[in-house]
């Protein structure tokens, strides 16, 4: 098992569903206003159509790794970064930390996500899938 990058902590989606305001069993619910993490997601554009959360923003690893600033909805706010297994997500959490952003990622991912009961949706904003 890997380390941890410097800096950078692990949470589990319970933990990554509050701190971006989302619940179980709220389907197609977007993040509560109330939440104080953005939900970023750093997979392919792709596995993003397929099923991502409502409410996060997307930026894939390749584009964080080729120096694509966050969107703007991201900048200057705590991130939850979010991939499909946790792997993604760590490398770009560890990226992020390095340039002073406040930044964890989610173990286990979009899979775990969706395996909670947790809202998922594809880009047309019906029922997605984790691809």
């Amino acid at each position: 098992m890997q380390t941890p990058p410097s800096g950078t902590g692990r949470i589990t989606v319970a933990e990554a569903a509050e701190r971006t305001g989302h619940r179980a069993g709220a389907e197609g619910a977007a993040g509560r206003p109330g939440g104080t993490s953005v939900l970023l997601d750093v997979r392919e554009p792709d596995e993003w159509h397929a099923g991502h959360v409502p409410g996060a923003v997307h930026l894939s690893l390749t584009r964080l790794c080729e120096g694509v600033p966050l969107p703007p909805e991201a900048q200057g706010r705590c991130l939850v970064v979010i991939c499909r297994s946790g792997n993604r997500s760590r490398t770009a959490a560890g990226i992020l930390s390095a340039h002073g952003v406040e930044a964890v990622d989610v173990i286990g991912g979009m899979r775990d996500w969706a395996e909670a009961g947790l809202p998922v949706v594809d880009s047309r904003g019906q029922r997605g899938t984790v691809a």
